[in-house]
């Protein structure tokens, strides 16, 4: 009797892996200080546009990311300034408040129908409203100034505080692969055809069995949890936070442009986002200075126009459409 034999290991099953040591291994080779703080902005920020992308690619456009980040932001500082409460007892908290907030503001809309620009126009508002409450308690949040957690001595586990660029990368990195095993939980569960058929018609879905408030109600809270979780994450690395950086509107256009230019409908379209929206305003940091504040704002409007109209499946959504085609001959 022959004995059975293995399936070959296909490469796309290696490359993860692969790529997974490498990037675990990157810190421990390279330790330069400034390119790992760009490195750990970018898993940080990849994983807030990832949260944004699954609402996004299933037609629910959300202006009130900012909104969700800005609360796991500033809940997590305030209860570690003003009551001692630990980061990691203060995160789970933060995202108590953004999933009750996501809520509040979406079961009216889907129990009412409210969708499309109309929806958009409900999250915007939302943005708009948690950047002006940040602003005018100013006495407790330090308004636009911005705010600062209360430094440890050195290095603290309990404080949520590291000086090591190292561990922070370690970290970033964890939560962003979390993020993607998340996306494609999502991409791989039935929950994934019950908001494709919704985003094509809510009443033949609802016709054909899916509980459409239900559903998207789960989509927006995971989408908000995660938001505030890269909220809180930011602040604690970054040790500083404003309305400008966590919350507020230009926020929430900048996920949007991010997935956009990234790719929506690809697992590391956001990544892509990621790196594009980094990289852009550093350059534009380094080389212009306080002359060029604002202008990254103007850049992503400017190309998210021109990939909507041009490119609309993004950079790695394209890629890869022209990828499968010729592999396929």
């Amino acid at each position: 009797m022959k004995s059975p034999v293995a399936s070959p290991v296909s490469f796309r099953q290696i490359v993860p892996w692969v790529v997974g040591v490498a990037l675990i291994a990157l810190p421990f080779v390279y330790r330069d200080p400034y390119h790992l703080h760009i490195l750990v902005l970018i898993l940080i920020w990849s994983f807030a546009y990832t949260s944004w992308s699954m609402m996004g690619r299933f037609g629910l456009v959300s202006l009130g990311h900012g909104g969700f980040m800005g609360v796991g932001a500033y809940v997590t500082a305030l209860l570690w300034n003003h009551l001692g409460l630990s980061p990691w007892i203060g995160i789970p908290i933060a995202l108590v408040c953004a999933g009750a907030l996501a809520l509040i503001v979406a079961y009216p809309c889907f129990r009412f129908r409210i969708t499309g620009h109309y929806f958009a126009l409900v999250t915007l508002a939302l943005s708009g409203i948690v950047l002006q409450i940040i602003t005018a308690t100013r006495d407790y949040t330090g308004g636009s100034l911005g705010y600062t957690p209360d430094r440890t001595k050195g290095s603290h586990l309990v404080a949520l505080q590291f000086d090591d660029k190292t561990t922070w990368y370690l970290i970033a990195l964890g939560v962003w692969g979390v993020g993607l095993l998340i996306w494609r939980w999502v991409d791989r569960s039935m929950d994934r055809y019950a908001l494709e058929a919704i985003s094509e018609d809510e009443d033949a879905a609802a016709a054909a069995g899916v509980n459409v408030t239900f559903e998207k109600l789960k989509i927006t809270v995971i989408s908000a949890l995660m938001t505030a979780l890269a909220g809180a994450l930011y602040c604690q690395y970054q040790m500083f936070i404003s309305p400008d950086t966590v919350s507020g509107i230009a926020v929430s256009l900048q996920m949007v442009f991010a997935v956009v230019v990234g790719g929506i409908y690809v697992a590391l379209g956001p990544t892509v986002g990621a790196i594009i929206t980094i990289m852009l305003a550093e350059g534009l940091r380094i080389g212009f200075g306080t002359k060029a504040v604002g202008w990254d704002n103007l850049v992503y409007g400017v190309l998210l126009v021109v990939f909507i109209i041009f490119l609309p499946k993004g950079i790695l959504g394209s890629l890869l459409e022209r990828i499968k085609p010729s592999s396929k001959r």
